[in-house]
């Protein structure tokens, strides 16, 4: 195994998750096949490979999906409606650094 359920529970702490027995298994194996997955990736000869081989479109390196065109930023009260939480004209988050 590449991962432990020591680990998983760690990283579910790290993320406020709480996982129940089935859940905790059920996640050691799927991310352990993951990361054995990325070990056969990282077995394959990319050598020949050049940076960025792969794109999304054709075109010039220095192309861009868009033009890049100045345009008026979002006003600070229709950023704030959309917050879930909000107060003194700021977003309001859960404290995740501290415990």
């Amino acid at each position: 195994m590449k991962i432990t359920e020591q680990e998983i529970r760690h990283v579910a702490a790290l993320a406020h998750l709480e996982l129940s027995g089935d859940e905790l298994q059920r996640m050691t194996h799927d991310l352990d096949e993951i990361l054995a997955h990325m070990d056969k990736l990282r077995e394959l000869d990319t050598e020949a490979v050049p940076p960025m081989a792969q794109v999304l479109f054709p075109g010039a390196e220095n192309s861009t999906l868009r033009a890049d065109e100045p345009r008026e930023p979002l006003s600070h009260e229709d950023a704030m409606a959309n917050a879930p939480a909000a107060g003194a004209g700021h977003f309001k988050v859960p404290r995740v650094i501290e415990r």
